[in-house]
């Protein structure tokens, strides 16, 4: 599963990956100390972003693989 983060007027950009069977993998500039991810299972992925600031207003989406 990947989250994505879409700044106003601006592109997509990856905050990180996940899968059940390997650790959250963030991008540059993002970590788990402010977008926590959890994932329970294939269908199941919740982002929670700690500390918000004005800075984080964004569209925030998920994609899925099964790849």
């Amino acid at each position: 599963m990947f989250w994505y983060q879409q700044p106003p007027r601006n592109g997509l950009k990856l905050v990180a990956s996940t899968s059940t069977w390997m650790q959250n993998s963030y991008e540059e500039g993002y970590s788990k100390a402010k977008f926590e991810i959890s994932r329970v299972n294939n269908d199941h992925s919740v982002m929670m972003i700690k500390n918000v600031t004005s800075k984080d207003a964004a569209s925030y989406f998920c994609a899925a693989s099964d790849h």
